[in-house]
């Protein structure tokens, strides 16, 4: 088997690559991994999204494996060093949904402000009750955007376009930075940001260094009236301390596309009026699945073929494998 394909990951770009590599699909596969691993022991490239714990332990048990291509950003469910140590490509897809998961985050921005989906609601009950849904502009507001990566530069951008003014917070950030300069965002500290802020995007990656970055004392720096949105990870937020920002009224609303656990347990944010949640659908428009696929299957193919991949972010070519243990 050529490649496997973990996920419910579907369209043109893999018809085409199984056309011409022996591609196995089976989307529940990575609810069971010990089939899962049963399964790795014949294949050379895996392709996934972000349901599927590929394990240094699944990796050092797959033989054959050559590639790991990640079909989306994040990597945390990936352990990358243990591909490295066993000389496996690992990919993913860094700018193909960077379009669509800044506009979600400013869709979202824009129906916490309006409070649209609460109207909606309201007004197919056939109410029509408009004080009750007196809204908040966002022109001439202060966007802070947390991870300032592609994701948070098209956030930024579009920020810009609505009349807000932009602060921006990344550890790896240099003043010097040209998306800064063309976003017209002024690079601050995340106090200062949560503080002057009238709306916070976060689009920081998961790991140890951001889990429950947006905690208790983050929220309580954070403006009085604020509006949250987290298009990013969900461990990047400590939820009960984002429930009580909530209920204490220092948050006017909040929008979360991912969450801490993934599917969720219903909890306190599901039975909230001022809170919006959407199933981690950040980058599923038709558009950034075509790219993100063309990108993943060029990859597989180039190194499966000897070539090297293009979005690897480890090593371009795979590496002889030491002994299984």
């Amino acid at each position: 088997m050529d490649v496997l394909i973990a996920e419910n990951i579907t369209g043109p770009s893999i018809d085409a690559l199984a056309e011409r590599l022996t591609v196995r699909r089976v989307p529940d596969l990575h609810r069971d991994p010990d089939r899962l691993r049963d399964v790795m022991q014949e294949a050379h490239a895996l392709i996934v999204r972000n349901a599927t714990q590929v394990t240094g332990q699944l990796i050092r048990q797959s033989p054959q494996l050559r590639i790991i291509a990640r079909a989306g950003v994040g990597l945390d469910n990936i352990d990358v060093k243990a591909a490295t140590e066993c000389g496996v490509v690992v990919t993913n897809t860094p700018e193909q949904n960077a379009v669509s998961v800044a506009e979600l985050t400013i869709g979202l921005l824009l129906a916490l402000a309006r409070k649209i989906p609460a109207a909606d609601r309201h007004a197919k009950g056939g109410g029509w009750d408009r004080q009750s849904f007196m809204g908040t502009e966002l022109h001439r507001k202060t966007l802070g955007v947390v991870g300032f990566g592609r994701i948070g530069f098209l956030t930024a951008m579009r920020g810009r376009a609505l009349g807000m003014q932009v602060l921006a917070y990344d550890p790896y950030l240099s003043p010097d930075t040209v998306t800064l300069a063309e976003a017209q965002a002024r690079p601050t500290s995340l106090e200062e940001l949560l503080a002057e802020s009238h709306a916070v995007a976060c689009h920081l990656p998961g790991g140890a260094q951001t889990r429950n970055l947006f905690n208790a004392a983050a929220f309580a720096q954070m403006r009085t009236g604020a509006y949250f949105v987290n298009a990013a990870r969900g461990e990047v937020v400590e939820e009960p301390a984002l429930v009580a920002a909530l209920e204490e009224g220092r948050l006017a609303g909040a929008a979360l596309d991912v969450r801490s656990e993934e599917p969720p347990r219903p909890g306190p944010l599901e039975a909230m009026d001022r809170v919006i949640l959407t199933p981690h659908v950040g980058a599923f428009t038709e558009e950034a699945q075509q790219r993100v696929l063309a990108a993943v299957c060029r990859d597989v193919e180039a190194v499966l073929s000897g070539d090297a991949a293009t979005y690897f972010v480890n090593c371009a070519h795979p590496r002889p494998r030491p002994p299984l243990e």
